[in-house]
């Protein structure tokens, strides 16, 4: 063996076994995630789940990907999932979903507040409304009798200014569905790190008129609706207790959920829920400001 080749693996070696003192890695440990579902008012919840459930085995950042399911109507009692097994629980419920249990309230409520992710998805924004510690997580949230009382609208105008709008008025609306913008408000966060500032998503609804406690709240990422005419919030992280939390209003269709924008979102903020860190890159095929950019999935797909 030569000189310049023993140097080299000496020097591999070493640089190797620095690393490895410090904590870095060339891959994220893998992540224990769980998605509930089961209430919902978009009849195609039981598809967006196993699209979910395939992007997160896709990505390969995930070595548990569970899935407990409400009963479709009324308390569940059977309804007692195990937070503390997972880094990060999907929430893929909907509008009137029952409220849960006292000790799975609060068995939810700890494995957020000690540490656990949480991630956000469309309509769970809608459910249960009563829970003060839920619209805590969320930030903001809508229907189900949302109201001043439970906090301001949060927006952007169109001098960049982050309003909280203490106005009265119910929470929670949008129009017709359609593609629309994403504006880029925080590059810095490894969520939206790397991104084009602006990138078109697939037709999808807009939500708009969100209102909650938003408390330790950072607005990621705005879509303008011309019915309110603010920059409404489309991605956001809460910080509740040592729990990361990422909440998007996107993905209300098999559409919207094929968009590689969702895609890609929707991988790092559970990602960044579970461990504080983004690992996943900007596929090549990330949507532009001009053009939308899908990946299509088959509802058989397991």
């Amino acid at each position: 063996m030569s000189f310049h080749v023993t140097h080299r693996l000496i020097v591999t070696t070493i640089l190797a076994g620095t690393f490895a003192a410090v904590g870095f890695s060339t891959q994220a440990s893998p992540i224990k995630a769980l998605i509930i579902d089961g209430q919902n008012n978009h009849k195609n919840w039981p598809q967006t789940t196993r699209m979910m459930k395939h992007r997160l085995k896709e990505s390969k950042l995930f070595d548990v990907i569970d899935n407990v399911t409400h009963a479709a109507q009324g308390e569940d009692l059977s309804f007692q999932p195990s937070f503390d097994n997972y880094d990060v629980v999907i929430s893929n419920f909907g509008h009137r979903a029952s409220p849960w249990r006292t000790q799975t309230k609060k068995s939810f409520e700890s494995f957020v507040k000690e540490g656990g992710g949480l991630v956000v998805i469309h309509a769970a924004d809608n459910s249960f409304p009563e829970w003060e510690a839920y619209n805590r997580m969320i930030g903001l949230g809508g229907w189900g009798g949302r109201s001043e009382k439970n906090g301001p609208y949060v927006y952007f105008n169109d001098d960049g200014e982050l309003i909280r709008d203490t106005s009265p008025g119910p929470g929670g609306a949008h129009g017709p569905q359609s593609a629309f913008p994403i504006t880029i408000r925080d590059s810095k966060h490894p969520i939206t790190r790397g991104m084009p500032s602006m990138w078109l998503h697939v037709k999808d609804e807009l939500y708009e008129s969100l209102r909650g406690p938003a408390e330790n709240m950072n607005v990621l990422a705005t879509a303008y609706s011309a019915r309110t005419q603010h920059h409404e919030p489309m991605m956001l992280c809460i910080q509740y207790g040592k729990g990361r939390v990422f909440h998007t209003p996107m993905g209300h269709s098999n559409e919207s959920q094929e968009c590689v924008g969702f895609i890609t979102t929707f991988l790092r903020g559970c990602e960044w829920a579970a461990s504080g860190h983004v690992t996943k890159a900007t596929p090549e095929d990330f949507p532009t400001a001009d053009a939308t950019s899908s990946r299509s999935f088959r509802p058989s797909t397991p």
